[in-house]
């Protein structure tokens, strides 16, 4: 039997968003002249007000205000009538240092291992499928594409009564195989200028956003639902309190596989929360682009102040072309886990985090956890593998 299920996402305007991207561009001012320095930074906003709070170590100097300004005017949000704007908001800053305790677990000389400890403790789960050209579940893919094209539209003067805060909610049909058939639900929230009406902006946003994302997927019985409340003139910061990593499930998959419960902005890539979802999604999509399952899902877990994973395991959801007892050997002489290896392998003290903050953090080819470069050694340590067991 079929059955459906639903993803959403927001546009870089909705207030969650913008904290998150206030916290990591100021990690990335971190990264940019010190790229060891310590960085754990988390934003609050509501009406004409940011809160920059955390704790950062750095050799550098970080202008959180610039910063956080420079945010709120690349989002667009340059009117006082929005409820704030880059020029006026007042912007507080309770930063202070890392915690040395907490440092020294991850100092390759003063930790008790004498290796790059994990930063922290925890869970994280990666997951890839084959149902996108992204290797990632449909609904949460064209939920960001939605969100994406709200801010597109907006800043390119098409639909230039849209305001910055925005939603997208979308519901897929998969049949019994877990093919994806059609979308059987849109939801838009789009905030706009006053004096338009609902069914203008169901037309327009139908033309504009839906149909050149979701076209191949629509169908007669498709529900188009756009702003159902009949108005959002009231929106971002002023309509809604905003926190970093608060859309945990919109940075990843969308409700598929499982989520650790761990948060990404504003961490140094030190911060196995991080980090190690990173490399779980990049073991996760190498393993289904080396065709050994249809489905991965990775999960790893760490002890602060430890150099490597206290567990590695591998789902693949009854897809694999090999068992998953076998898929998980291979990771293991594939790929090194431990904090130092992941940032060394995916090169992560750079500045490239403000860009992750908006859209998700996975299926997105810019980011080095999307490579597909282990496929081979993948290949052949199932072939190893094998061979010894046989």
């Amino acid at each position: 039997m079929s059955y459906y299920f639903t993803s959403e996402s927001v546009t870089e305007g909705h207030p969650d968003k913008i904290c998150d991207q206030i916290s990591d561009a100021i990690l990335d001012a971190v990264l940019k002249d010190d790229p060891t320095g310590a960085c754990c930074c988390e934003c609050y906003t509501t009406t004409g007000l940011i809160v920059v709070g955390g704790e950062i170590t750095t050799t550098t100097y970080v202008d959180v205000q610039k910063v956080a300004r420079d945010v709120l005017k690349d989002i667009g949000y340059n009117n006082a009538d929005y409820g704030i704007d880059y020029k006026s908001c007042s912007v507080l800053n309770a930063i202070h240092e890392q915690s040395a305790q907490i440092a020294q677990g991850e100092d390759t000389q003063e930790g008790t291992h004498k290796a790059q400890g994990a930063g922290d403790q925890g869970l994280m789960f990666g997951y890839a499928c084959n149902e996108t050209d992204e290797l990632m579940p449909l609904p949460i893919t064209l939920a960001h594409k939605l969100a994406k094209r709200l801010a597109d539209v907006r800043k390119d003067g098409t639909l230039s009564y849209l305001r910055p805060d925005g939603k997208s909610q979308v519901t897929v049909e998969y049949d019994e195989n877990d093919k994806p058939l059609r979308v059987d639900t849109v939801v838009l929230a789009a905030q706009h200028d006053d004096g338009l009406t609902q069914k203008q902006i169901k037309a327009d946003l139908l033309e504009h956003v839906i149909k050149p994302v979701c076209g191949e997927y629509l169908d007669e019985q498709t529900k188009i639902l756009v702003n159902e409340t009949g108005a959002f003139i009231i929106g971002g910061p002023h309509g809604d309190t905003g926190l970093t990593g608060r859309k945990i499930i919109v940075d990843t998959y969308g409700g598929m596989g499982r989520h650790g419960g761990g948060a990404f902005s504003g961490k140094v890539p030190n911060k196995q929360d991080r980090s190690g979802a990173y490399m779980a999604r990049y073991i996760a999509k190498n393993v289904v682009s080396a065709g050994l399952a249809g489905k991965c899902e990775v999960q790893l877990a760490y002890a602060i102040g430890y150099p490597e994973p206290v567990s590695v395991h591998v789902t693949t959801f009854g897809t694999g072309t090999v068992s998953d007892e076998l898929i998980e050997g291979a990771i293991k002489k594939v790929f090194d886990m431990t904090p130092a290896g992941i940032i060394d392998s995916l090169d992560l003290r750079r500045p490239i985090y403000r860009s992750t903050a908006a859209y998700g953090h996975f299926g997105r080819s810019e980011f080095p956890w999307e490579q597909t470069d282990r496929v081979s050694q993948l290949q052949s340590a199932v072939a190893d593998i094998k061979a010894v067991s046989s």
